[in-house]
């Protein structure tokens, strides 16, 4: 179990989901897939669930690119604001002026926002021409009102709160939706997530536990944010931004990263001229309890060895599925069985063992057998 020094751990167990996704992190990794399929969002409409206008970046990132990528439609619903932190309950740019507001609505009721036509006849759709209304709930996402909006939309993609993480892939799952999505790589080990996994059917993004420019992913938080183990940033207008280690981007859209091959040396280079002290003229070890080696490393894995291999789950940052074929996991005792993977030697499931020590959580993986110019499997 993560500590609760870690940010999102904190945050599922307190309740604090108000991370809002910096516009660079979006426009980076909204990037990638558009550089891999041009056509990803052509005529498709994108659904923002959890999403504030006001706040977050997804809307405004998606509505300024409505033309540029092609999209059909653009839906977007928030929280009402009793659901909300104190620091962000505030009156609604787009209620302030407008016609629709309610005072008796605005506190209780989330609302939506739709982007679909050029609304001012300025001869562009932009961010200018949403249009906005109340919902009849308070715009959870697991309430009919908006599963109907789902059940609508082509591709989902959110900052999810974290706090409800596994019930909101369930909930994108169940109506078999693409989506792109922000989560924690502890995620990775969750029972519910891990399947989908092992089965293609989700995958880590193309920016996952990775620092650019120096950080991690950022986001804002209220300014009463408890922060524990985290970087914190202030911005000339004082708002708090915290840079999160351990965060990334979850999807079941292709992008280019997810399809390029890991090179490797083989075990006996890896023994003789790993940079890594644990590997260095040593041998790969046995797992009491598996019949698998143990490599710490994912850029240890010798190329040449045919048998079952423990990694690390960030593995999962540089799994191509051409490669390799995950066989389940190990994260803790009582793992199913149907998730542990491989045969187990010992008399429970467990974490993997080494010389009677517990290791870290590992996926357990080989390579995909493949079959040459004349059809012999290698």
């Amino acid at each position: 179990m993560p500590s609760r020094g870690n940010t999102l751990y904190s945050a599922k167990a307190d309740k604090k989901d108000e991370f809002y996704t910096q516009y660079s992190d979006i426009q980076r990794e909204v990037n990638a897939y558009l550089e891999y399929n041009p056509d990803v969002f052509k005529n498709k409409t994108v659904l923002l669930p959890c999403d504030d206008p006001e706040w977050s970046n997804f809307t405004k990132f998606f509505a300024q690119n409505f033309e540029r990528f092609g999209l059909k439609k653009l839906i977007s619903t928030s929280y009402a604001n009793d659901k909300k932190s104190a620091i962000y309950i505030q009156l609604s740019l787009f209620e302030k002026d407008s016609i629709k507001f309610d005072k008796n609505k605005t506190n209780s009721h989330g609302k939506i926002f739709i982007l679909d036509r050029d609304v001012n006849k300025s001869g562009k759709i932009d961010i200018n021409d949403l249009k906005w209304d109340y919902l009849e709930g308070d715009g959870d996402f697991r309430s009919d009102e908006v599963k109907k909006l789902r059940d609508e939309s082509d591709i989902i993609i959110t900052n999810p709160p974290f706090s409800l993480f596994r019930e909101f892939v369930s909930w994108i799952i169940d109506a078999n939706k693409k989506f792109l999505i922000i989560g924690n790589i502890n995620a990775i080990s969750y029972k519910e997530i891990f399947p989908l996994i092992k089965n293609n059917k989700m995958w880590t993004g193309n920016r996952f536990n990775q620092r650019v420019d120096g950080k991690n992913m950022t986001f804002l938080v209220p300014d009463s944010y408890e922060m524990k183990g985290t970087e914190l940033y202030i911005d000339k207008d004082g708002k708090k931004y915290i840079s999160v280690s351990g965060t990334g981007w979850f999807t079941n859209l292709e992008h280019g990263r997810r399809h390029q091959p890991l090179q490797l040396m083989s075990m006996e280079d890896n023994i003789r001229f790993s940079k890594h002290k644990e590997l260095r003229n040593k041998e790969y070890k046995k797992y009491d309890n598996y019949d698998a080696i143990e490599v710490p490393f994912t850029d240890s894995i010798p190329s040449d060895y045919s048998g079952i291999m423990g990694v690390p789950i960030t593995f999962l940052t540089k799994y191509n599925p051409e490669q390799f074929l995950i066989l389940g996991l190990s994260a803790s005792a009582g793992y199913d069985r149907e998730i542990v993977g491989i045969p187990f030697l010992g008399n429970r499931d467990a974490r993997p063992i080494i010389n009677g020590k517990n290791t870290y959580a590992r996926i357990f993986i080989r390579f995909k057998e493949t079959k040459n110019e004349n059809n012999i499997e290698n």
